[in-house]
């Protein structure tokens, strides 16, 4: 079955509420994903004139996922651990889960067919979701990759063939955040650096006050950049979530920013993306843009998106590559990434039942985001003000994560402390959180080094927190300090 086969579906696959013979609007590859997706709740609650929809001749109530039925999709959670840490690994729930299950048990039944009809097919229906849920212009735009770290790998390969060729001088500039995820600020230090190119790192301060203090300290590092017009800054890498200190970067200021100095390409890493915060590539307007789907979308993981903007009607990334080269090379970046030899390609399979799932929520992805937000911000306060310190951002400036001030006599004085101090929580209190470590500014009195980063998804319930907040009591409450634990 070809693409264009597979997304003009006849009448009858249609809810029959949009079945009339006079129902004659084009519907989008989206609509039709959505439509029939929720085709039960549509038929029940919407009524359909000759020019589309009018008003329902009766009220009725909708109906949205219960607690109870949350419960069940997490029920394979480990009930016995107070789980606020969705952004590190995500979460999946049951029916997506079983869903990927299905695609797994058809390619081990029939691996042949399922290659030949089943998987580019599969994959092409994911990707023209995620191209309507980020607003992509096509869906050549994007492609699926196995996580956000891959995207930048495809990214800064390019960069450093930039080096490489002589299109770009020695020295020539990659600047990235100083909060960068590690693994990619090892990324490009291992492609930009090693091809000729220079680093140069944002500083940020931590807690931040204002958006303010970003935008001045990222022109300061595009100014040192070009050094006086000697060098050229070829690639921007920002975070749109940083990962420890978590803190929503104000992306489209600082893409606008890139635009007006002269700046060859901006790579947002949305690791914390869709899910999370909006996410609107188009209104960003960065020329790559990554996100997993397996932090905030409910994937399975490891599946993420790369969105690259289209330079041209012909353009379909073609100076960018996959790193694993297989059959599908030079035929585009989304094709490449659609084959790179025999694996489990189910978690990028899953995207439509994802869609079903959020759509069981009241306002969809934007309700769970909204709510998230909320209740992160919520819990943030309860946690300050019971143990006397503070947030490490202003509430504006987090997505569905937030910082959290641990109380200073804990003793918290280098990353080790984090990881023992981590691993007491978990073991001795059920408590599974991170946390970060803010070395003290010279002249500090009592400064607070020690914060949480606490997450908030729609399976956590306020008790999680409470069991946290009681933790950290009962630890200062005994005189603990993080010296008192072992290697």
């Amino acid at each position: 079955m070809s693409p264009e086969h597979y997304f003009s579906p006849s009448v009858s696959s249609l809810p029959s509420s949009l079945a009339s013979s006079h129902f004659s609007l084009s519907f989008s590859p989206f609509f039709l994903l959505h439509a029939m997706a929720s085709s039960s709740s549509l038929k029940h609650h919407q009524n359909y004139s000759l020019n589309g929809f009018t008003t329902p001749t009766k009220k009725t109530k909708l109906s949205f996922i219960s607690d109870s039925e949350i419960q069940s999709e997490f029920s394979h959670h480990d009930q016995t651990i107070a789980r606020i840490n969705n952004g590190s690994f995500g979460s999946c729930p049951q029916s997506v889960i079983s869903a990927q299950q299905n695609f797994q048990l058809q390619f081990l039944r029939q691996p042949d067919h399922f290659y030949f009809n089943t998987l580019k097919p599969s994959i092409l229906h994911s990707r023209s979701i995620i191209k309507s849920l980020v607003n992509a212009q096509s869906v050549d735009e994007i492609s699926l990759v196995d996580n956000a770290t891959t995207a930048a790998a495809i990214v800064l390969q390019n960069c450093a063939w930039g080096f490489n060729e002589g299109r770009f001088n020695k020295g020539d500039v990659a600047v990235m955040l100083h909060y960068a995820y590690g693994a990619v600020k090892k990324s490009v230090h291992a492609y930009v650096t090693r091809a000729g190119g220079e680093v140069i790192e944002v500083h940020l301060p931590f807690p931040i006050a204002s958006k303010e203090e970003i935008v001045t300290e990222f022109r300061k590092a595009l100014a040192r950049g070009k050094e006086n017009g000697k060098k050229k800054v070829r690639l921007a890498v920002i975070d749109h979530v940083t990962s420890m200190p978590s803190v929503t970067i104000p992306v489209k200021e600082l893409v606008k920013i890139c635009r007006e100095e002269g700046v060859d390409q901006v790579f947002v890493d949305a690791a914390h993306g869709i899910g999370c915060v909006d996410v609107d590539v188009r209104d960003i307007g960065a020329d790559f843009y990554t996100s997993n789907l397996h932090k905030w979308f409910f994937c399975p993981p490891s599946v993420a998106f790369l969105y690259c903007r289209k330079r041209g009607e012909e353009d379909k990334g073609g100076d960018l590559h996959h790193p694993v080269v297989s059959h599908e090379y030079g035929n585009g970046l989304a094709v490449e990434s659609a084959w790179i030899g025999t694996r489990d390609y189910s978690a990028q399979l899953v995207v439509p039942s994802v869609l079903e799932f959020l759509n069981r929520f009241e306002g969809g992805i934007e309700g769970i985001k909204k709510r998230n937000h909320e209740k992160v911000v919520e819990m943030g306060e309860m946690l300050v003000k019971a143990w006397g310190t503070n947030l490490g951002s202003p509430p504006e400036m987090c997505g569905s994560m937030i910082m959290v001030g641990l109380p200073a006599c804990l003793g918290i004085s280098n990353d080790p402390d984090t990881l023992k101090l981590r691993s007491h929580l978990r073991e001795h209190f059920q408590v599974e959180v991170p946390i970060y470590f803010r070395a003290p500014v010279d002249g500090e009195v009592d400064p607070i080094t020690g914060y949480a980063r606490i997450s908030h998804q729609v399976y956590n319930k306020v008790e999680d927190y409470y069991r946290f907040r009681d933790a950290v009591n009962q630890l200062v409450s005994d005189g603990f300090t993080c010296a008192s634990l072992s290697n």
